[in-house]
């Protein structure tokens, strides 16, 4: 079976996010085995300089990097990564469960994205949209969009 590790900088805090997070983890069971691991987001003051930023996106990176399974795919959410069509996400997890890759991290990163090293080590930089989404928003969306990958694989109606 398919193990997906999500890594997400932040909590959840609203209840309809953890709500629709928990349906869509429930429903990938059937599918794969989906672990969620959240990780603290570095606080910075409310007008941090260049700098500050990038202290705290590379802390935030050696966390995560700490935290992907050392035989897993990682898959870094991006706004400059590549954008695929559902049907493709579809053939991409497919492809990998075929090619003896069962675990997959998709890696989404806090408010001010991803440290650029988490992205280069990543073997595939995945963008939802070339719009910006909260990091609250994109974990649902990719949950979702996992689902309905598996929905397109077994030639399910969800996708319709």
């Amino acid at each position: 079976m398919l193990h997906i590790k999500l890594l997400c900088v932040g909590k959840l805090k609203e209840k309809y996010f953890a709500s629709a997070a928990a349906e869509y983890i429930k429903r990938l069971g059937g599918y794969a085995r989906v672990e969620v691991e959240e990780l603290p987001e570095v606080h910075l003051p409310a007008q941090p300089s260049e700098a500050e930023v990038a202290a705290a996106l590379e802390r935030e990176g050696e966390s995560i990097r700490l935290r992907v399974p050392k035989d897993a795919l990682a898959v870094a959410m991006c706004v400059e990564g590549r954008q695929l069509s559902s049907e493709q996400l579809s053939e991409f997890v497919q492809l990998c469960a075929v090619k003896g890759k069962n675990r997959l991290c998709f890696i989404i990163g806090g408010s001010m994205g991803l440290a650029e090293s988490v992205k280069k080590e990543a073997a595939l930089r995945l963008s939802m949209s070339g719009m910006t989404f909260p990091h609250h928003l994109a974990r649902i969306m990719l949950l979702e969009q996992l689902y309905r990958a598996f929905k397109i694989a077994e030639g399910g109606k969800y996708h319709k």
